[in-house]
């Protein structure tokens, strides 16, 4: 047993020297949509900003692999699905979908909510983000 928590151990170190997921280094902001309102944004920011955008606050946990790995690959899935901040050059807008994934309740996944407690909406405030989605970036009907 002290043999393989050993192994585990050393892995464990060993792994940290995998540079992927350590460059946190957040690209420039572009351009981002024609917000209907200063609270849309701020609303967006504080539950999706940190994937869907190129202003991530990277936490303390992100610098340790394997957890660094898994955070990276979120932001880099989520910014290419929905980059709000290269909004010029978003190859795939798919801005109408946010607002159907927020009331679908598929957005912000549950694994990102308890390091993210920030990223919790009240219920008025989550009608508040999908009524300004739906007025920034239209809807799908």
């Amino acid at each position: 047993m002290k043999k393989i928590i050993l192994v585990l151990i050393v892995l464990l170190l060993l792994i940290q020297f995998i540079p992927y997921g350590r460059d946190h280094s957040n690209p420039k902001v572009i351009n981002e949509p024609d917000w209907d309102s200063p609270k849309t944004r701020e609303l967006f920011m504080r539950a999706c900003g940190n994937c869907h955008s190129n202003e991530t606050k990277w936490p303390i946990y992100s610098n340790i692999a394997p957890v660094s790995w898994l955070v990276m690959h979120d932001v880099q899935e989520g910014r290419e699905h929905l980059n709000i901040s290269n909004w010029l050059h978003q190859k795939k807008n798919k801005g109408n979908e946010a607002a159907e994934e927020l009331r679908d309740g598929e957005m912000p996944p549950l694994i990102y909510m308890p390091t993210h407690p920030e990223a919790r909406l009240s219920n008025e405030e989550k009608k508040t983000l999908i009524q300004g989605l739906i007025n920034t970036f239209g809807e799908d009907k």
